[in-house]
């Protein structure tokens, strides 16, 4: 017995003894190579993060005169894209000479400072080192010109108004200054910009009562002086505070497995969930923003805000009356004039003046005229005549190919049809819209010659339909039908039904299309609920994958819904049309209007074949910030900056691992 103890003890002393052995040299080299960095032939890499050593002047100083700041590092460092990433705040209106030289930081203020004022850094994950790009982390520099330092914090999102997408890089600002002409007049006192998840934080703020703006500054006076700029505004008033607060942080043993969660302790300061709905002004102010002439049959007038007032062509190489059919788009900030004399279409320059009402210094329509403008086409005349007789003989090639090898052939150029864009589903819902787009204004449209047939009992039966123009549109054309189920149709439309103004007519057409039974369809009727307004004021849209509308109705009795509904996932939106015209409107500064409201199912659905869907939506029940599901949510927040942590790796290579398997502490 004694012989087997003594054995044991002795077997254990020489595992010991070569354990020690093994982890000599290995330590030794441990040594050597810690004063490597990033060493390719298996020494240690460099996994620390820059860690600051001091600075001129302190931080969080006080009663600082210096616009000079140095920041000194324990290694060399870099600043990645310092115009974006650092904020200095208050806002400085000549922008800040910052450098990263060696192991140190300086940052040189070319405003005046201010008196009693609380001044932050904020360089965000800009730092790292130079070698081997490890991230500092998030990094704040503060001093004060005054006795004490200003420690409040304000956190919130700024977000698109018309989509909830979260807005990237957008300044966000504070004032005490409550009057609704401070964002006009005054630079922003204090501010921040947000990151990828629209996310701010405004630092150094000191107590008192604060309105948050945000703004897309355009021209760097850190106010709302342009009507192209973005912006956000809210009546909402706070008071910044704090209290001890605790949160969990993660504790990573490598990039896979969590080591452990740990409980910290923090300063918790509020309000940190400030909501801010960003919107791009109407453009009202008219004035001439572009002439083109794509095509030679058409030229094209582009202005910045639409008029009730067409533009008055006086041509002055060319007879203008009766010369041109006027196309507008449905905001008539577009014209298009097409040219119907085949005479102008030829005629490379066309000399005019152009009279329009524009937006004059006061902000009033006065009546402008454009002098002795030439519009030319895009492809000049020779060269247009130069490819169709390039055409024409390849075509003639072709047919005399034909003749020789005693196919039919034709002796004639064929003169080209009217190409005719049908939109036309083959497999329609009672919901489905059948539309026609003419390339050109058609002079005659003969809707004797269109015609819908539906087939009952084997039998084609002629259907009652109306085609018909679009209201308020040149080009667009559409079927108006009541669709039955479970029916088979054909649409079918006479050659020379479409004849353009230049006398070039449409071609036959014919096309099935196949409205689905009852059971190919889900129903979806949501209850809306959580908003005090007329339930007709708000329309919900299904959208797909990509944030499109694909269906909409108006909440009627509480409830949306949605019939004959192709299975399929959808997310949904909502929003509320104040003024009843069925579209989103954006806000105005000045009128104090907010864009109108808009909110995000936060969750698919999904609608299946003879399936009843129904959906209790509160609209207010997640704030704003939270709402919009993430696969539909284009601006992804930014990727978090973490330490590389290659010598988990590297150890493994060394064998360290294989020496903690052996209950060997290192």
């Amino acid at each position: 017995m004694l012989k087997e103890k003594l054995y044991k003890i002795r077997m254990q002393i020489l595992v010991v003894v070569g354990v020690f052995s093994y982890l000599l040299p290995l330590t030794s080299y441990l040594f050597t190579s810690c004063a490597r960095m990033g060493q390719p032939d298996g020494g240690w890499y460099d996994d620390d993060p820059p860690k600051v050593v001091g600075s001129t002047p302190d931080d969080r100083a006080t009663n600082i005169k210096t616009n000079k700041i140095t920041i000194f590092f324990d290694e060399f460092i870099k600043i990645d894209n310092p115009t974006e990433k650092v904020i200095v705040s208050p806002p400085q209106l000549e922008t800040p000479e910052i450098k990263a030289s060696g192991k140190k930081i300086v940052v040189e203020l070319k405003d005046t400072l201010k008196e009693n004022t609380t001044y932050s850094i904020d360089f965000s994950d800009a730092i790292s080192d130079n070698n081997e790009g490890n991230p500092m982390g998030n990094y704040t520099f503060t001093f004060s010109t005054g006795e004490q330092i200003d420690t409040f914090e304000i956190a919130g999102y700024v977000l698109d108004a018309s989509n909830l997408e979260p807005i990237k890089g957008i300044a966000v600002g504070l004032y005490d200054d409550l009057s609704d002409t401070a964002f006009t007049t005054k630079p922003l006192m204090r501010i921040s910009r947000t990151d990828g998840r629209g996310r701010f934080v405004v630092k150094g703020v000191a107590p008192g009562t604060y309105r948050a703006y945000a703004l897309q500054d355009m021209d760097g006076d850190f106010c709302f002086k342009q009507m192209g700029e973005m912006i956000a505004f809210s009546h909402e008033t706070f008071s910044p505070s704090s209290k001890p607060d605790t949160r969990t942080d993660t504790i990573w043993r490598d990039s896979l497995h969590i080591d452990a969660l740990r409980q910290v302790p923090y300063t918790h300061f509020l309000p940190d969930d400030v909501t801010l709905l960003a919107f791009l002004h109407p453009q009202t102010n008219r004035y001439l923003l572009k002439t083109e002439r794509a095509e030679a049959n058409k030229f094209s007038i582009y202005f910045t805000y639409g008029d009730s007032l067409l533009p008055e062509i006086k041509g002055l190489n060319f007879e203008a009356d009766s010369a041109f059919v006027i196309e507008t788009n449905e905001k008539r900030d577009t014209v298009h004039f097409w040219l119907r004399d085949t005479t102008l279409i030829n005629q490379d320059t066309l000399r005019m003046d152009i009279t329009y009402h524009m937006t004059d210094t006061l902000g009033n329509l006065v009546l402008y005229t454009d002098s002795a403008l030439e519009i030319l086409p895009k492809v000049p005349y020779e060269k247009r005549v130069k490819e169709l007789n390039k055409e024409i003989e390849k075509w003639q090639k072709q047919q005399e190919k034909r003749k020789k090898n005693g196919q039919p052939y034709d002796s004639i150029y064929p003169v080209k049809p009217l190409e005719v864009k049908y939109n036309i589903p083959s497999s329609a819902t009672p919901e489905s819209r059948i539309t026609v787009e003419m390339p050109t204004p058609l002079e005659v449209c003969d809707t004797s010659k269109v015609h819908l047939y539906s087939m009952i009992d084997s039998v084609w039966y002629q259907t009652p339909c109306e085609f018909r123009q679009v209201p308020n549109t040149l080009r667009q054309y559409e079927l108006l039908v009541d669709w039955r189920l479970e029916t088979e149709y054909s649409f079918e439309v006479d050659s020379a039904a479409f004849v353009d103004i230049y006398g070039v007519a449409s071609k036959a057409n014919k096309q099935g299309i196949k409205v689905k039974g009852p059971d190919d369809f889900s129903l979806l009727v949501v209850n809306v609920s959580g908003l005090e307004v007329a339930d007709t004021s708000i329309i919900v849209q299904l959208l797909s994958s990509s944030d499109s509308p694909e269906r909409e109705v108006r909440v009627k009795k509480g409830a949306a819904r949605f019939e004959y509904l192709s299975p399929g996932k959808y997310y949904m939106r909502a929003f509320v049309d104040a003024n009843g015209n069925g579209i989103w409107d954006t806000g105005d500064y000045k009128e104090d209007r907010q864009a109108e409201e808009v909110y995000y199912y936060p969750q698919e659905i999904e609608c299946k074949a003879k399936w009843d869907v129904t959906k209790s939506w509160n609209v207010k029940e997640k704030p704003r910030f939270l709402q919009k599901p993430g696969a539909i949510t284009k601006q992804k927040p930014d990727q978090e900056k973490k330490l590389k942590n290659r010598n988990v790796e590297r150890a493994k290579q060394l064998g360290i691992e294989y020496l903690k398997t052996k209950g060997v502490r290192l």
